[in-house]
């Protein structure tokens, strides 16, 4: 299973960690990957989503529903949901 997001499909990122001497070495930046149970009461269901923090953040905000009615429109949206 890939490490990403279930609603925006964001990934882990690469980068560089740099020490004292400024010397590079890579790093990959990973998700806070989190498996959260969502209720949609306009559908009457429980949901289960490996949703980032900053994810999880977004649909407190909005609500569940809006969320997932944007990410259908964009496309991000993992089919099986």
């Amino acid at each position: 299973m890939s490490l990403r997001d279930d609603i925006f499909g964001t990934k882990a990122l690469n980068g560089y960690r740099s020490s004292k001497s400024n010397n590079k070495t890579k790093h990959r930046f990973k998700l806070n990957l989190q498996k959260r149970r969502f209720y949609i009461p306009e559908e009457d269901r429980w949901i289960t989503l490996r949703v980032t923090s900053n994810t999880v953040r977004t649909i407190n905000r909005k609500g569940i529903y809006a969320v997932l009615n944007e990410a259908r429109k964009k496309g991000t949206l993992n089919k099986n949901i």
